[in-house]
């Protein structure tokens, strides 16, 4: 690969991170990360971020405003999936019965994998569908704020 590129990609993943974070998310980038926080008492949602055109175009979007309602997770977490791969290893163990998928979105209990929000229900959707999901499950598992 050429310096060109390799900046290029550097600046993606630095602004998918900022974007992430700012939505009120916190990153998760090693595997004791992962296993502290996933296991903390209450519900985690878990954004599976990536450097793809529907993560940017979809899922961050929905991840951001998805929260924005009167019920939501007690945490907001994420994995980078293809950066922080032994993070996101980590994670995905949580996900039983779901195969790796990013971006996606994994709501969990005490824990224990509720359900997800998979990349074939992000990519060719519009946020608003995503957001519609996500508020679905936290509907379903969230207590209000």
């Amino acid at each position: 690969m050429n310096m060109d590129f390799n900046l290029f990609m550097n600046d993606v993943v630095r602004q998918a991170r900022q974007e992430i974070v700012a939505a009120g998310y916190s990153e998760l980038k090693t595997p004791e990360e992962v296993e502290e926080t996933l296991e903390k008492k209450g519900t985690t949602l878990v954004m599976i971020n990536s450097v793809c055109g529907c993560a940017g175009g979809i899922a961050r979007p929905a991840a951001a405003h998805a929260v924005h309602y009167d019920r939501r997770p007690d945490q907001l977490v994420t994995v980078f999936a293809g950066q922080d791969k032994e993070a996101t290893a980590k994670a995905r163990n949580y996900f039983t019965g779901y195969p790796p998928s990013s971006p996606s979105f994994a709501l969990l209990k005490d824990g224990q994998i509720l359900t997800m929000v998979e990349r074939h229900e992000i990519e060719g959707h519009d946020p608003a569908a995503v957001v519609a999901k996500l508020q679905k499950a936290f509907d379903r598992y969230c207590e209000e704020v």
